[in-house]
């Protein structure tokens, strides 16, 4: 992955809950405790292509939702394959990458916040 990949967008995130970024921290922690990344791998190794579309979409919500840019991203073109019928696997690698990324600077921005 580039090193110029904006995973979080704090500033925005905060904007969309009055500047309260101690309420933004806490949303983050939230999400950090979500099972919906879980979900999306355990349906997708067990070929529920509509489970995994649900689980996608909903990540895609909460990463829009907090300005998780990338993962938005992602989880969009994860959850696109998925409804065309065209998927490709090498998509879920991606997404894992990213959320794994989007955790260690959701860290960060929490630290900072709290």
């Amino acid at each position: 992955m580039a090193d110029n990949i904006i995973y979080i967008d704090a500033d925005e995130g905060a904007k969309r809950v009055m500047n309260n970024t101690k309420l933004y921290s806490r949303l983050l922690v939230k999400f950090k405790d979500d099972q919906s990344m879980s979900e999306l791998d355990t349906a997708f190794s067990a070929g529920d292509t509509e489970a995994a579309k649900n689980f996608a979409h909903a990540i895609k919500g909460l990463a829009a939702n907090l300005s998780l840019l990338e993962l938005f991203n992602q989880s969009l073109e994860i959850e696109t394959q998925l409804k065309s019928g065209v998927f490709n696997p090498d998509q879920m690698t991606i997404l894992k990458k990213v959320y794994a990324k989007t955790m260690e600077e959701a860290e960060k921005v929490i630290a900072k916040y709290a």
